[in-house]
């Protein structure tokens, strides 16, 4: 059909032309759209700020015979004000953001990551005492969903559990025995960390704060991964990684 309704969360946007822009949406029903929004960098646009980065908006758009679509009408349904207005939770937030945008196919329904998104954002909003780890979180069950979560309790080629080396390319934590070159030590605080908060739920991450040198040597492993397995650099990551810790959370 020409036209569909949709909701979804804008990922990102940019110009088209002197006063058009192209919007990235994750929607529930039809997965990653890119659509042309247009007035939209003019001062009177008709979509004023519905169409902002992290906004969840009810959508009508214009199925277009390209590569492109057209939003016709958006509403806003939680414009999630919060994590624009605080630095750490903005750089937790656009960290999320570009994660779903490398993994997302277009027009293929995800609905999923859709949730996923939107919780990580609702969680974000309420304002957690370490956004970075809601964000380590969300990556670590992106990367779940994706079909590349890490091994962290056992080794990844073996299931010995006596695992104290890590390897991007080998799937994660690997025992002597398995591990090839390339593989590194790693401290069973920092793996035990990363299995903490692949468990929880996203609300509970934020919480979950442990001493500074074992959360740089998990953070640095998690990246790594991450990086790896979707074959690209992420431009958010260094800036996630710069985020002030939370004083450690004693049990």
């Amino acid at each position: 059909m020409p036209l569909f309704k949709d909701q979804g969360i804008v990922v990102r946007q940019h110009k088209l032309g002197e006063a058009d822009k192209i919007v990235t949406i994750l929607t529930q029903g039809s997965g990653k759209i890119r659509a042309v929004a247009k007035g939209l960098r003019r001062t009177k646009s008709r979509f004023g700020a519905r169409l902002e980065p992290f906004t969840h908006v009810s959508l009508l758009v214009h199925r277009g015979r390209g590569a492109l679509d057209t939003v016709t009408q958006a509403e806003i349904l939680s414009a999630h004000r919060t994590v624009r207005e605080d630095l750490a939770l903005l750089t937790a937030g656009e960290a999320m953001l570009e994660a779903v945008d490398r993994v997302a196919e277009e027009h293929e329904r995800n609905v999923r990551l859709f949730l996923l998104l939107l919780s990580g954002l609702r969680v974000l909003d309420a304002s957690p005492a370490d956004p970075a780890a809601v964000a380590e979180s969300f990556l670590l069950k992106l990367l779940s969903l994706s079909g590349f979560h890490p091994a962290l309790t056992a080794c990844a080629v073996c299931g010995n559990p006596a695992a104290a080396l890590f390897s991007s390319g080998q799937g994660g934590a690997v025992c002597d025995g398995c591990a090839e070159h390339g593989a590194g030590p790693v401290a069973p605080e920092a793996l035990s960390w990363l299995a903490g908060v692949a468990r929880a739920d996203l609300a509970d991450a934020g919480g979950m704060t442990p001493p500074d040198a074992v959360r740089r040597e998990a953070r640095a492993m998690l990246y790594g991964f991450a990086e790896y397995h979707l074959e690209r650099r992420m431009r958010t990551l260094p800036m996630l990684a710069r985020t002030p810790l939370p004083a450690a959370v004693v049990p």
